[in-house]
């Protein structure tokens, strides 16, 4: 599992090099693909980058052509970050020898077992949600200061 991970972060790296972006640029262009658009401050939340990265990963993107800013219709203050599908569309085409390297495996399972295999995927999605957090709140900790301690000895008069 391991190996498979990191072989997909290095696939995924090799990806953003030959579409010319960073590795955290195209995890944001993922997230806008599983979420739709968002705001910016909710892509921030989803990826934990601070909002000055943020905004630093959606001008890349934007300056790409591969995100837009969209106003919302009823708040003119709100504005979404949104997908350009046809750039997107070429960033997919550079999944497709995965993707064919993979539905070449799957062809040698059977349904049965390839029910199994999805549903250890999802359980193993959950996990790893689940253990993000345990490490997020680590960080939350670990951030949070204490009080600077007062100062023993005379008060001034």
């Amino acid at each position: 599992m391991r190996r498979a991970s990191a072989q997909g972060v290095l696939y995924g790296q090799t990806v953003a090099d030959v579409a010319g972006v960073s590795g955290s640029d195209l995890d944001c262009m993922d997230v806008l693909n599983l979420e739709g658009r968002v705001t910016a401050g909710r892509l921030a939340e989803v990826t934990g980058l601070t909002t000055g990265a943020i905004t630093g990963v959606i001008d890349r993107l934007e300056k790409a052509g591969f995100v837009r800013r969209e106003r919302d219709e009823t708040d003119r203050r709100k504005v979404f970050i949104a997908i350009v599908p046809e750039a997107a569309a070429r960033i997919g085409e550079l999944y497709v020898p995965l993707q064919k390297a993979m539905q070449k495996l799957w062809s040698g399972y059977s349904d049965a077992e390839l029910q199994l295999l999805l549903n250890f995927a999802k359980q193993g999605y959950k996990a790893s949600l689940e253990a993000t957090g345990v490490l997020k709140g680590l960080v939350d900790t670990q951030t949070q200061k204490p009080a600077a301690p007062k100062k023993k000895g005379r008060a001034r008069q």
